[in-house]
């Protein structure tokens, strides 16, 4: 008997991870993405969420952590000790230090590791393909058929594929969540990121430590992404930038280089001046859903509620969508037979009232963050800094252990 037939669009972050769980349960994955091939655009997932940047946290590594022999082949820099520092000359200096991550690790718990975008996203498919999950490359969904049992996808070079259900995980610009809801502008925050990779500065910056550093009109994150480089972003506030990842030419990184973030002091100044691979961005929002899923299709991570880059939260979000999509699959179709439209009605509906809740404070709480950060004039500054010194930050113990036990405690997996 043939084994039920799952279309994921998207081999992006999620969708080679979903498509090991499904082929683990029995099921017969294929994953069609829209690019040509691997892209080799993009900084590092880990100390922020924008689409270049993502925080390996602990509830994303307890998913990852479900899939054999996956976390030793992940590359990166851990994350130990949490700096906050400012540069505005009327407040100047250290505003808060957490050494809360290391010691918590040492617990036990996974830690939060800084990994390069492209290494990271090139070991989750290449893992996925040696599972044996088939993954097409030049196919963009450009429309979905329906029927009784099953569901028909349409791709703009004019290949079809029909499968039992199909799940979107095909990130910000998703065509599957275009096919559900309409096309649906994403709005600029006003905000601009400018990113890059340098060779971390040891006189400078110590192994582990990442750092936030808040300027007038600007905020600089950074952390490590292995034993000898650096990634770090720049957010400012600055008339729209259009979403792409590739590197600027190298004038306009030669021109930023040198500009005033270079004169930057704790470490800022070297690594802007020794940046590669240097890309800017701007900062969208889409709406938020009310629904993830139609008939026979449902959409998780990006594809469903894509996330400011504030709170490190975006892949780590997605892994957990995957997981309670695999844990009601379990539930609800334990031989993996091919589902009635009315069960994945009732399962998607149940995903997605477990999860919109939870992803939608989130994207709140990520917004409000960068409204927060990146903030002009001296006295909206000195304020700023003040409420970094005195309100507990999202590197802190008590932060760290409302994400740990997140989309379960080890140990007590119900996939």
């Amino acid at each position: 008997m043939s084994k039920t037939k799952v279309i994921i669009a998207g081999a992006g972050i999620a969708g080679p991870v979903l498509a090991i769980f499904l082929q683990a349960k029995g099921y017969a994955p294929i994953i069609y993405e829209r690019t040509k091939e691997l892209t080799l655009h993009g900084l590092s997932l880990g100390w922020v969420v924008a689409r270049t940047h993502r925080r390996l946290q602990p509830n994303g590594f307890n998913v990852l952590s479900l899939v054999p022999g996956l976390l030793d082949k992940i590359v990166g820099g851990e994350l130990t000790v949490h700096h906050e520092y400012s540069v505005l000359s009327e407040d100047f200096g250290e505003l808060k230090r957490s050494d809360d991550l290391g010691s918590l690790r040492a617990e036990g718990n996974f830690g939060i590791l800084g990994v390069r975008r492209v290494d990271f996203h090139h070991t989750l498919v290449r893992h996925a393909e040696e599972a044996g999950v088939p993954i097409v490359f030049g196919h963009q969904l450009v429309s979905i058929a329906e029927s009784d049992n099953d569901i028909t996808v349409t791709f703009a070079n004019g290949e079809t594929d029909t499968g039992s259900f199909l799940v979107g995980c095909d990130g910000l610009h998703s065509n599957t969540r275009e096919c559900l809801f309409g096309k649906q502008e994403p709005t600029f925050t006003g905000l601009v990121q400018t990113g890059g990779l340098s060779e971390t500065p040891k006189d400078v910056v110590a192994p582990g430590h990442a750092m936030n550093v808040y300027g007038d009109g600007a905020h600089m994150i950074a952390y490590p992404v292995n034993s000898h480089q650096t990634s770090w972003a720049i957010t400012t506030q600055e008339p729209e930038a259009k979403e792409s990842w590739r590197a600027m030419d190298e004038a306009a990184q030669e021109t930023f280089r040198t500009g005033p973030f270079s004169k930057w002091p704790f470490g800022v100044g070297q690594l802007v001046e020794t940046g590669t691979k240097i890309v800017k961005y701007g900062l969208y929002d889409r709406p938020e859903l009310q629904s993830w899923h139609k008939g026979r299709v449902v959409l998780l991570g990006d594809a469903a509620h894509p996330t400011s880059p504030h709170l490190g939260q975006g892949a780590n979000q997605a892994f957990e969508d995957v997981y309670h999509l695999i844990r009601l699959l379990t539930k609800y179709n334990p031989d993996a037979g091919v589902p009635s439209t009315k069960l994945l009605s009732s399962l998607f509906t149940e995903f997605e009232t477990l999860r919109i809740a939870r992803t939608s404070a989130l994207v709140r709480g990520a917004r409000e963050q960068g409204r927060i950060r990146v903030v002009s004039g001296v006295e909206a500054c000195k304020r700023r800094n003040e409420f970094i010194r005195t309100t507990e930050d999202h590197f802190s113990r008590a932060a760290f252990k409302a994400i740990v036990g997140y989309p379960f405690e080890l140990g007590h997996s119900e996939v």
